[in-house]
C-alpha cells in the first residue's frame, strides 16, 4: 500500500508542478528544452551493411554497449552493458522505458526512424537508478529529436542476395498564424531481405512508422505510431544444436506519446507507450506442416501486451536547490501461449506455454527522488550533492527503497572546456518476465522457475570526464553486486535444456573512451577491462549463456577520414578476448574475436543530393560464437545510394 501513496501523492505535486509551470512559462525567456542525453559520436558508422538503419544499428561497435547478435543485430540483438544481461539492460524512449514481458530479446525491437531520435545516451550507477525501470545493468536512453523538412531515398543491395529500399519524408508549417508554433509530420517505410552470410541465417523484414509533432517556444508534444514485421533464420539459434534450423516470426504494434515542457524554474516530461507483441517460433524449419517429422518438432506461438506511463523532470527551487524527480507505471500482460511438440505425432503440450505461473500479468511501479545541491567554487567551478532514492514495487512482488548518492566536482570554463570528477553510490532492483517464471519447470527445452526472487544491485563508482575543443577523454572504475541475478544456466546435458536459476555476481570493470579530432580525420578509441565472481549455489550448474558471456578485455577503434569534400573514409573496428566458456571450448570456438566495419561514401559535386556508399563487415575470426554454441556470422558486403531533397 506505501507505494500506492507515494505515488498517489507524487502525481499530485507533478500536477501542481505542470499548473505552476503552465503560468510561469515565459516566451522571452529564451530556454530551451532539456537535453536528455550527451550528444557525441561514439562510432564511425550509422547505416549497418546488412539491412535498413535502426536505432540501434551499429551498437555493436558502440564502446559503451556490447551487442550479442543472433543472425544480425537488426535481428534479435542481446544488448550488454558493463557485463550485464540481457535482462538487465533497459531502452528509454522520452521518459519511459519499454518492457517485453515474455523475454528480454525483445526490448531492443525499436520500430522509429532513426531521424525521429537524438542520439542514445547510456545511463549507468546514479543515472539508472534514479531514471531506469527495471534495469540493473544500465539503459539505452533517447530523446525525440525535432522535425526538420528534409526527404530522402535509398536503394541498396549486395552479396547473398541482400537488398533493402528506404524512403523518408518530414515536413514543418506554422501552425495558424503562429510565429512561435509549428507543427510536423514525418513518416518513412523501409523493407530488407537477404539470404544471410550462412546457410538458413536469411531475414525478410518490413517497417512503417509515422509521427506528429507539436512544437512551441517551450514544449514539444511527439505522437508515434509503428508497425514491424520480421523473419529471420539462423541454426541453432536458441537451442544451441545446428542441426535445428530455427526461424522467429513476429509483428509489433507500437504507439507512443511524449510531452516536454520548459518552464521558468526546469521542466517536465510526460511519456506512454501501448506495445503488442505476435511471435511464431520454429525450432526446426526442415520439417514438413504435418507429421512425421524429420527431425524434433517444436512450434510456440506467443502474444504479449504491455503499457506505461511515466513522468520526470526537475524543479529548480533556487539558484543552488533542486529537486530531480521521474516514475513510472507499466502494464503487462501474457495474451496467449500455445506450444506444439513431437516427431511420430504433433501434440499441444499446455504444461509447456509460458501461462503456468503463478499469474500472467503483472503492474509494476517506480518512483524515484532526487534532491540535488551546487555549491559555487568561483565563477567556473562547482561541487554537486546529489542523494535521493528509488522506491520500487509491484503488485506481485514486495516493495523495495534503492538509494541514490553522487558526489561531484566539476569545471565549465569558456573555449568548450570542461572537466568532471565523481563519486556515487547506487542500488536498483528487477522484476523478471513469463519466459523466466511462467514456462515448464522439469520438461522442455527452456525451463522456468517459479519463485524467482527480485534481482538486486548495488553500484559503486569514481570517474573523471575532460573535454576540450578537439579531444575528449572519459574513465570510469566500477564495482557492481548483483544479488539474486537471473540467468539462463546449463548443465552437463547443455545440449538438451537450459534454465533459469538465481546467481549472486560480484563484477569489477574499468571503461575509457577517448576521442580525438583533426581537420580531416576524427579518432575514437575505447578499452574496458572486466572480471566477475560468481555463486550459483548450485554444483551441477556447468555453465552460463548470458551472465558469463562478456568480455574480460575489449577495445574498440573508429576512424572518420575526410581526404576531400566529396569523399568521406568510416571504419570501426572491435577487438575482444571473451572469458572462457565449455560449450566455446567443445564445439572449437576461440576466445578471441576482431571484427571490422569499413564504408565510404561519395557525393558527386554535379549532384550534390546524391550520397553513393559502400561498405564491408569483416569477422576476421569465423568460428567465433557471439553467443555460446550459437553459430557465428560471415562476411557481407553492400552498395547502394541514397537521394535526399
Amino acid at each position: 500500500m506505501l507505494i500506492k501513496y507515494f505515488f498517489g501523492a507524487y502525481i499530485v505535486i507533478i500536477g501542481c508542478d505542470v499548473s505552476f509551470a503552465q503560468q510561469s512559462t515565459s516566451q522571452d525567456a529564451g530556454i530551451t528544452l532539456p537535453a536528455l542525453r550527451i550528444m557525441s559520436r561514439e562510432t564511425a558508422n550509422q547505416r549497418p551493411v546488412s539491412t535498413y538503419e535502426t536505432p540501434i544499428s551499429n551498437l555493436d561497435f558502440d564502446p559503451r554497449v556490447d551487442m550479442q547478435a543472433r543472425n544480425i543485430a537488426e535481428a534479435q540483438g542481446d544488448i550488454s552493458i558493463r557485463g550485464g544481461t540481457f535482462e538487465e539492460t533497459g531502452i528509454q524512449i522520452g521518459s519511459v522505458t519499454l518492457l517485453d514481458p515474455q523475454t528480454g530479446h525483445y526490448n531492443s525491437e525499436l520500430l522509429l526512424a532513426p531521424e525521429m531520435l537524438d542520439e542514445p545516451k547510456i545511463l549507468t550507477g546514479t543515472g539508472n537508478s534514479f531514471r531506469g525501470f527495471n534495469s540493473n545493468a544500465g539503459t539505452v536512453s533517447y530523446s525525440w529529436s525535432k522535425i526538420f523538412r528534409e526527404g530522402s531515398f535509398t536503394l541498396g543491395g549486395g552479396d547473398h542476395n541482400l537488398n533493402f529500399q528506404r524512403i523518408h519524408q518530414a515536413l514543418t508549417r506554422s501552425y495558424g498564424k503562429s510565429k512561435d508554433w509549428t507543427w510536423g509530420a514525418e513518416t518513412e517505410v523501409s523493407r530488407s531481405e537477404s539470404d544471410g552470410t550462412i546457410t538458413n541465417g536469411d531475414h525478410a523484414f518490413d517497417r512503417i512508422s509515422g509521427r506528429i509533432q507539436l512544437l512551441g517556444p517551450d514544449s514539444q508534444t511527439d505522437f508515434f505510431a509503428g508497425y514491424q514485421d520480421k523473419f529471420y533464420g539462423w541454426p541453432g539459434m536458441y537451442s544451441t544444436k545446428g542441426k535445428y534450423d530455427e526461424t522467429e516470426d513476429y509483428q509489433i504494434r507500437l504507439f507512443l506519446l511524449n510531452h516536454t515542457v520548459n518552464y521558468d524554474n526546469g521542466f517536465i516530461e510526460f511519456s506512454g507507450f501501448h506495445k503488442r507483441l505476435s511471435d511464431y517460433f520454429n525450432l526446426d524449419r526442415k520439417n514438413p506442416a504435418t507429421p512425421p517429422a524429420t527431425t524434433y518438432h517444436y512450434e510456440a506461438w506467443h502474444e504479449s501486451l504491455t503499457h506505461g506511463f511515466a513522468v520526470s523532470g526537475r524543479h529548480n527551487v533556487n539558484e543552488n536547490f533542486s529537486l530531480n524527480h521521474f516514475a513510472q507505471f507499466t502494464y503487462d500482460k501474457m495474451d496467449h501461449s500455445k506450444v506444439v511438440a513431437g516427431t511420430s505425432s504433433y501434440t499441444e503440450r499446455p504444461t509447456w506455454n509460458l501461462k503456468n505461473g503463478d499469474f500472467t500479468d503483472r503492474q509494476y511501479f517506480k518512483i524515484s527522488v532526487l534532491p540535488e545541491y551546487e555549491h559555487a567554487l568561483g565563477e567556473e567551478q562547482k561541487i554537486t550533492y546529489q542523494a535521493g532514492f528509488s522506491l520500487d514495487h509491484s503488485n506481485r512482488d514486495k516493495q523495495r527503497f534503492s538509494p541514490i548518492a553522487e558526489v561531484s566536482w566539476s569545471c565549465n570554463s569558456s573555449g568548450n572546456e570542461y572537466e568532471k570528477i565523481f563519486l556515487s553510490y547506487s542500488e536498483s532492483t528487477q522484476l523478471l518476465g513469463y519466459g523466466a517464471i511462467g514456462g515448464p519447470t522439469n520438461s522442455g527445452t527452456f525451463r522456468s522457475t517459479r519463485d524467482l526472487n527480485r534481482s538486486k544491485s548495488k553500484n559503486l563508482e569514481i570517474g573523471y570526464n575532460i573535454s576540450r575543443s578537439n579531444w575528449q577523454l572519459s574513465g570510469t572504475i566500477f564495482h557492481r553486486w548483483d544479488d539474486d541475478l537471473v540467468d539462463w544456466t546449463f548443465d552437463t546435458d547443455w545440449e538438451t535444456y537450459r534454465k533459469a536459476n538465481h546467481v549472486n555476481i560480484k563484477t569489477h570493470g574499468i571503461e575509457l573512451i577517448a576521442s580525438r579530432q583533426w581537420d580531416k580525420l576524427e579518432t575514437i578509441y575505447s578499452y574496458a577491462y572486466l572480471r566477475k565472481k560468481e555463486d550459483y549455489s548450485d554444483p551441477s550448474i556447468w555453465g552460463s549463456f548470458y551472465a558469463l558471456n562478456y568480455p574480460e578485455h575489449r577495445a574498440t577503434l573508429a576512424l572518420i577520414w575526410s581526404p576531400i569534400d566529396s569523399l568521406e573514409v568510416r571504419i570501426d573496428n572491435e577487438w575482444r578476448e571473451q572469458r572462457e566458456n565449455i560449450i566455446r571450448v567443445l564445439q572449437g570456438s576461440p576466445d578471441r574475436s576482431t571484427i571490422s566495419h569499413i564504408a565510404a561514401s561519395y557525393y558527386p559535386k554535379s549532384f550534390e543530393e546524391m550520397e553513393i556508399f559502400v561498405a564491408f563487415e569483416k569477422p576476421w575470426e569465423k568460428d567465433f560464437q557471439e553467443i555460446p554454441g550459437i553459430a557465428p556470422r560471415g562476411d557481407q558486403f553492400s552498395f547502394g545510394a541514397t537521394y535526399r531533397w
